[in-house]
């Protein structure tokens, strides 16, 4: 295999030597390739002399980086370990050396049984910094690595410099969390940055295109629409931040978390109208979405079918009652129709229809036609191109996978031919009476052609089976095909396209040749990465803006100077698309501004890197500052402290708990145990659930046999209910809870769950910094549990004398008799052989068997007082019950 010998840039070897000389946390701006600092920092440690451990990557971007140091020729190459491990083999693999990606739950529980020695981890690697919150794993592992191990390296990476805005001093409780004291940030206004890149860039070419008058109609419409809905939900929440409740934010990805983040906690308190205006307002974002993004025929499907559902069940705020929603439905239907159906007011129904039944006027995407001259443009350019070089291969970025298969049939079939095959199919969708929103659209990009290099001859189905006229894809592919010269076709066979990526639409044109890739949206994080180096175009079309793939092009032509690269930048001028692009960049400038700010006021102590012996971050006491001190002990010998232990299931290793037990200075011994999830003491075992857990598990009858394992086996069953702390702390949003008992009420359920595992005691915490508080508070003055002991404790298993001699079955029915508790069961049931022989005792002997007169006279009058006999009660049976003895019944499950 040929080795790659693509070299660090200029400002990369300084982030990398910065990093390498001092641990920190460097923050990159997006697009600047923070995975090819990464990738050098691997091939610097992939050594069997080195143990580097890599957290926080996900299994497509180890595959990446596992594919680029292969490509490079590194050896040995970084191992990845998963559960498909035995405990024996990781522990060989660990002493083996090198670079190895563990998962955080694996790597936890290593740490914690000693299978890893981590006195001789050279160092971490941390990906995606930014999302090293103090109660994750990554952060726990961060704990246990600098508890013992006070000489390796951290080094971590972020290219998301807005997460670290997010909440009071993010940046610095990050490299808290991290262990680490310098801070690096690079921006792309970094001075390094700048001039190296403006001495490499590619040729831009901007095209500004202007929005037809019914698309500027439709996005005013839409814009005075969503600013109608922000203004009312702020009149009616006056407790939001209405700085972020924006217009221009309004039209950003981001808008639904910013909702969320302000909206989930109180989700339960609002009224039905706001959460008809976050609904009403998401709705109107996807309008605006299509209004650029898509054709006209597919815009108005969408906007009609709304307006059709909203109609019918009147689940709206009031804008569909605005003039500015008749003029979006008026214009929307002009872009397929015409001028000549306009008008001011909604139609009647049947004057629409009427009017849709003639022939469309279908309106072009203004972006199609420009996309179509650069197209020539390139194509004859490339027949002129120097012999040395060849023709040109043209990379088209667009914004979805939709996108890319509307832009792919466009150029293989003609922008006309595509709405009226698109509005024949809304048709006909309208005709069989489904109104399903944007259905019609939807079916036209099932059957696109993407693979690793294949040409798309392969795609396409037939489109509408009432249309005969209609030609495939695949059948115009081939005509087209047929109409090539023999000797081009030679050409295009000899000369495949070797593409590494299975998003990429590949072969669309063959002169130039024409490869199209969605922006978002991928199977593959990398795939546009691999798709420039695979390919190498010459030409790159952005027919969507994207910030993060400008400056990937610009890193791109400057790790390839003497490779021609021109961009043709596709804006609409004055549009929403344009003013998405430009916030982008600003909140970016913004988040770095802010970062900068914050390093320059930043104090940070010198244990911060957690290298020091005593290191307070590091120390586990767990009394809190405002303790009260007893000063009156005198000469009183303090008492020593006992380590307290619990015994957490492996499973539980994917919630936040037991990172923040340990913090708390509670041992935790992870094991496989069936019954329960933590084990406090011998005779306390909690089995945790969420909310969303705990409801399924009542729907599947799976808490009720956790329930009867966990009473049978412990003393002090308990159920702990833990919520998310950013939700409402409530089971039922309703004002009110019903007093009648219903099976489909969880509060019913569990109700019934209390009444019928009487020993079951039910917790309740706000989120998991109270339980570990909780848990804590349950083991004072009591013992330890034993891991061995737990882990024989089964499903199938019997625990203790009394389960091996005695039916539990028998024992419930003694148990619910009068005078008969769990403190004096056992002594009936050892001292009597069956329920004929309790029978025939005189109270007398049942006392001295109970040893209390009162229990053994409530006993007797039950036994021997008279019953009605009702109707229900069938004859027969009782004696051979009776005679049968307690002992001698085998368990059944």
């Amino acid at each position: 295999m040929a080795k790659s010998t693509t070299k660090m840039l200029e400002y990369e070897n300084q982030m990398f030597l910065d990093l390498f000389h001092e641990d920190g946390l460097i923050i990159t701006a997006r697009g600047l390739g923070i995975e090819r600092i990464l990738l050098n920092f691997l091939k610097l440690y992939c050594d069997p002399a080195n143990l580097v451990l890599v957290l926080n990557v996900s299994s497509q971007e180890e595959e990446y980086l596992v594919e680029q140091l292969e490509q490079t020729g590194v050896t040995p190459l970084p191992k990845v370990i998963t559960n498909e491990y035995s405990t024996n083999e990781r522990h060989s693999i660990y002493m083996q050396g090198g670079v190895l990606f563990v998962t955080s739950r694996i790597l936890v529980v290593d740490m914690l049984t000693e299978r890893l020695p981590i006195d001789l981890v050279t160092g971490i690697l941390v990906y995606k910094a930014h999302k090293i919150v103090e109660s994750c794993q990554e952060a726990f592992i961060m704990r246990l690595y600098r508890q013992k191990n006070k000489t390796g390296f951290v080094k971590a990476f972020s290219d998301s410099p807005q997460s670290f805005t997010v909440g009071f001093c993010h940046v610095e409780r990050v490299m808290k969390n991290l262990f680490v004291r310098k801070l690096y940030l690079w921006p792309r206004f970094h001075a390094s940055v700048v001039s190296f890149l403006d001495t490499h860039k590619p040729d831009v070419v901007e095209l500004h295109l202007q929005l037809t008058p019914s698309m500027v109609a439709c996005q005013t419409a839409l814009l005075d629409l969503i600013n109608a809905c922000v203004k009312e939900l702020k009149r009616c929440n006056p407790g939001l931040d209405t700085d972020e409740i924006t217009v221009e934010n309004a039209i950003g990805k981001s808008f639904e978390q910013i909702i969320r983040l302000q909206l989930d906690p109180v989700w339960h308190q609002l009224g039905a109208k706001t959460r008809q205006l976050v609904a009403d307002l998401k709705t109107l974002r996807l309008i605006l979405q299509h209004l650029t993004q898509y054709d006209c025929v597919s815009f108005y499907n969408i906007v009609n079918s709304i307006r059709t559902s909203e109609r019918t069940f009147g689940q709206n705020s009031g804008w569909l009652f605005l003039d500015s929603a008749d003029s979006l439905f008026a214009h929307a239907r002009e872009r397929v129709y015409g001028s000549s159906q306009k008008a001011k007011k909604v139609k009647t129904d049947k004057t629409k229809s009427s009017a849709e039944n003639q022939e469309p006027i279908l309106e072009e995407c203004p972006k199609w036609k420009a996309l179509g001259e650069v197209l020539k443009e390139i194509e004859e350019e490339n027949q002129n191109a120097d012999p040395s070089i060849g023709p040109g291969r043209v990379l088209i970025a667009a914004d979805d996978d939709r996108t890319c298969n509307q832009i792919k049939e466009y150029l293989c079939d003609g922008g006309h031919s595509l709405l009226m095959r698109l509005f024949i199919k809304a048709q006909a969708v309208k005709a069989a009476g489904q109104t399903k929103p944007d259905a019609a659209p939807a079916e036209s990009y099932k059957g696109k052609a993407k693979g690793k290099g294949k040409s798309v001859k392969s795609a396409g189905k037939a489109e509408t089976k009432g249309s005969s006229s209609e030609v495939t894809l695949t059948q115009m592919l081939d005509e087209h095909k047929d109409d090539m010269p023999q000797q081009d076709q030679a050409k295009d066979s000899s000369e495949p396209i070797a593409a590494s990526s299975s998003d990429g639409y590949f072969g669309v044109l063959k002169s130039p040749v024409t490869i199209l890739h969605p922006l978002h949206g991928c199977s593959d994080v990398h795939g546009l990465t691999r798709t420039l180096n695979d390919v190498k175009p010459q030409f790159v079309v952005l027919y969507d803006a994207d910030m993060v793939f400008v400056r990937q092009l610009e890193v791109y032509k400057a790790s390839h100077p003497g490779v021609p690269l021109r961009v043709y930048f596709l804006m609409y001028t004055g549009s929403v698309e344009e003013q998405k692009y430009l916030t982008t960049l600003r909140k970016e400038k913004e988040a770095f501004e802010m970062l900068i700010r914050e390093k320059a006021t930043m104090v940070i102590p010198e244990e911060r890197d957690g290298k020091m012996v005593d290191d307070p971050y590091l120390s586990r006491d767990t009394t809190a500052a405002n303790a009260t001190v007893n000063t009156r002990k005198g000469g009183i010998q303090k008492e020593t402290d006992v380590q307290h232990k619990i015994i957490v299931d492996m499973r539980e290793f994917r919630s936040e708990l037991p990172s923040l037990i340990h913090r708390r200075g509670i041992d935790i011994e992870p094991v496989t145990i069936d019954v329960g999830d933590y084990i406090l003491t011998p005779d306390i075992c909690v089995e945790r659930k969420s909310v969303s857990d705990l409801i399924g598990s009542l729907n599947s009858g799976r808490l009720y046999n956790q329930c009867v394992s966990m009473s049978r086996y412990y003393k002090r069953p308990v159920l702990l209910i833990e919520f998310d702390p950013s939700k409402p702390f409530a089971l039922q949003f309703n004002k009110y809870i019903s007093s009648e008992i219903s099976i489909q009420d969880v509060t019913s359920r569990l109700a019934l769950l209390t009444l019928h595992f009487q020993k079951l005691r039910i917790l309740w915490c706000p989120s998991p910094y109270a339980t570990a508080e909780l848990f804590e508070e349950l083991k004072v003055g009591r013992s330890q549990p034993d891991a061995a002991a737990a882990m024989a404790i089964t499903a199938e298993s019997q625990v203790g004398q009394d389960s091996e001699k005695y039916s539990h079955a028998s024992k419930d029915l003694l148990l619910k008799m009068p005078g008969i508790n769990s403190k004096n069961y056992y002594r009936i049931m050892n001292k009597v052989e069956n329920l004929a022989e309790l029978l025939t005792l005189s109270e007398d002997t049942i006392g001295e068997i109970l040893g209390s007169a009162n229990n053994a006279k409530s006993l007797w009058d039950f036994l021997h007082s008279e019953h009605k006999r009702t109707e229900s009660a069938v004859s027969g049976g009782s004696k051979a019950s009776t005679s049968k003895g307690w002992k001698g019944y085998k368990r059944k499950r």
